[in-house]
């Protein structure tokens, strides 16, 4: 459709050129076509500019992931600058550049339990579809092809590759897609608030949820089970933290069928949970591990697989059978991208980002927690530097609202309109997950703002009569 055709925009404008020429992720492109897009040209700190000069708060550092926040000199710097000296080069073939090596080694050395190499991707969506080819490499080459079943989560998100989006146990990523393929299977979204049973602790629950899984590997064959993936905290299916001794009890059942544990890093990694990586936090022992996003503060792509030596050693002998490691990106390892990444790191160590979380998380959680007495909130969770408010129109019953009456997108278009970036997670969820760096201070302006919005979203739900 030409942009002529939409006469609410100018001819040739920004707004009306993208509805001609751009087809956008995750949207609905009738809607798009009808209200246009929202444009932000500019960016600094913890804010954002629209195409009118309108600030916002990031609320949401992106999509969970510009850890720095925006306009950091430092990693401009870092990419002008290996731009010049040598702007690519393949790793294919045994070729690689020293930068890829000193991230590879930095990352080694910081993760949380003892890995052996790291293979790097474009993205977490492209470390968890690996992912998924790593498992089933390992498994053929240690002479059991039927070990290829992978399970995760109701609600996980793990990514949209056609393998990702298998992993992922959210609908809407799923829908009209054909996900998810053969041997990818799910269990119950560890979600106490919404799933326990009544009278059940978090430790019976989590005991309920380890039994399920053990359960499903013996009803499948524990010879066909290769594989558990799951995020440390579950993001865009909910932003939904563990329930107490879940980790501990599911990697028992993991090590006693002799199933891989995966554990994807993409939003929890560096330092979102008060710790460099939410294993640390949850007392994960993964084989493998996924990590992206706040690698490079999201300035420039870049994810990578981490791997114990147990499964490299595996891959390393399977050259003798299948001649090579037969996969890899055309920019697997890109110089630029791990310049930044390995200049973001610098940043982190050198201003002591972690000490700032810890000194500000605290703040950011109470405040969160402001809204769990408000009559539209039926939960609120989250750790670190993120969290989630469920609305609800019943709280003793725990109840949802039809999901054609858009409550939560409601409620995070009204943020936005006060100058706060939020977003509208399943089951009517609010998240914020704002830069590291934002303040004290900065947190109270944005909690301010969260709540003008949830007070006008309660006035419309009543209304409406939505509740």
């Amino acid at each position: 459709m030409a942009p002529s055709d939409h006469t609410q925009f100018a001819p040739n404008s920004p707004a009306a050129r993208d509805i001609a020429y751009y087809l956008h992720p995750f949207t609905n492109p009738k809607v798009h076509e009808e209200n246009g897009p929202f444009i932000v040209n500019e960016g600094k700190g913890i804010y954002v500019y629209d195409d009118q000069g309108k600030e916002y708060i990031e609320g949401m550092s992106g999509l969970w992931c510009t850890s720095l926040g925006f306009g950091e000199e430092r990693l401009a710097k870092a990419a002008y600058e290996q731009m010049l000296r040598l702007p690519y080069i393949q790793g294919f073939t045994h070729r690689s550049n020293e930068v890829a090596i000193d991230l590879a080694e930095k990352l080694v050395k910081m993760a949380p339990v003892e890995m052996g190499k790291v293979f790097f991707t474009n993205s977490g969506s492209e470390a968890n579809d690996t992912q998924v080819k790593i498992v089933w490499y390992y498994n053929n080459a240690r002479g059991k092809p039927e070990k290829k079943k992978i399970i995760g989560r109701h609600k996980a998100y793990h990514g949209i590759t056609l393998a990702a989006s298998s992993l992922t146990g959210v609908e809407y990523a799923q829908k009209g897609f054909d996900v998810p393929l053969d041997r990818f299977l799910h269990v119950t979204t560890p979600h106490y608030w919404r799933e326990a049973e009544d009278g059940e602790s978090e430790e019976q629950f989590a005991a309920r949820l380890a039994q399920e899984l053990d359960d499903l590997i013996v009803k499948e064959g524990p010879d066909t089970v290769a594989a558990f993936i799951a995020e440390p905290v579950m993001g865009a299916g909910g932003l939904i933290p563990p329930p107490e001794t879940y980790f501990e009890k599911i990697q028992a059942v993991l090590k006693k069928h002799d199933v891989l544990m995966i554990a994807d890093e993409v939003i929890t990694g560096f330092m979102r949970t008060g710790n460099m990586f939410a294993c640390e936090t949850y007392n994960i022992q993964p084989d493998l591990m996924s990590i992206a996003k706040a690698l490079s503060s999201a300035y420039l792509p870049i994810g990578a697989v981490l791997m114990t030596d147990k499964i490299y050693q595996v891959l390393r002998d399977g050259s003798d059978r299948f001649g090579m490691w037969n996969t890899g990106y055309t920019y697997s390892g890109h110089p630029v991208s791990a310049a930044v990444a390995l200049e973001t790191l610098r940043i982190y160590e050198e201003r002591d980002t972690l000490g700032h979380v810890r000194s500000v998380m605290g703040t950011f959680q109470d405040q969160m927690q402001q809204f769990a007495d408000h009559p539209l909130v039926g939960e609120v969770r989250g750790i670190g530097l993120f969290a989630a408010l469920e609305l609800t129109p019943d709280k003793e019953n725990k109840g949802l609202f039809d999901p054609a009456a858009k409550v939560a997108p409601g409620m995070m278009a009204r943020t936005q309109a006060h100058g706060l970036i939020s977003r509208a997670l399943p089951s009517d969820g609010i998240a914020l997950c704002p830069p590291l760096i934002i303040t004290e201070e900065q947190i109270g302006v944005c909690m301010e703002r969260f709540s003008k919005a949830l007070d006008e979203t309660w006035a419309h739900v009543q209304k409406a009569g939505l509740v």
